[in-house]
């Protein structure tokens, strides 16, 4: 019943912009992209927490000031967007979702997450 699809991914060369989706299924209270990487534990890196309140948004030291990540309701779709891609963010990008509001650390947790999609490869060359 719970769905994700990932979409977007694909080579690019260092310095380059993908921007990644994630179609989900139903209006999850948190959402995250995680990845990992061959030889790498999968780490989460980047955030949307959906409270009543408003939105939170949370990065990775990694990617700060260089991924933004964003969600269309209307569309039931998450969104990367990555831009001065290095190699070291190659790897299995995957979307994660939650049916509760997880904290801002929590949030970065794999964990915590009960839905996941296939994921989406990313290959950035130097």
């Amino acid at each position: 019943q719970v769905q994700l699809v990932e979409s977007g991914g694909g080579p690019v060369q260092a310095g380059g912009s993908l921007r990644l989706s994630c179609t989900h299924t139903y209006s999850a209270s948190s959402m995250a992209w995680f990845r990992q990487a061959p030889g790498h534990e999968r780490e989460g890196v980047a955030v949307i927490l959906l409270y009543p309140h408003g939105r939170t948004i949370g990065y990775a030291d990694s990617v700060e000031g260089r991924f933004t990540i964003s969600q269309d309701k209307d569309k039931n779709t998450l969104y990367l967007q990555m831009s001065s891609l290095k190699p070291e963010d190659t790897g299995m990008y995957t979307c994660a979702a939650a049916r509760t509001w997880l904290g801002r650390s929590s949030s970065m947790v794999a964990g915590n997450y009960i839905y996941w999609g296939q994921g989406t490869q990313v290959t950035v060359s130097a």
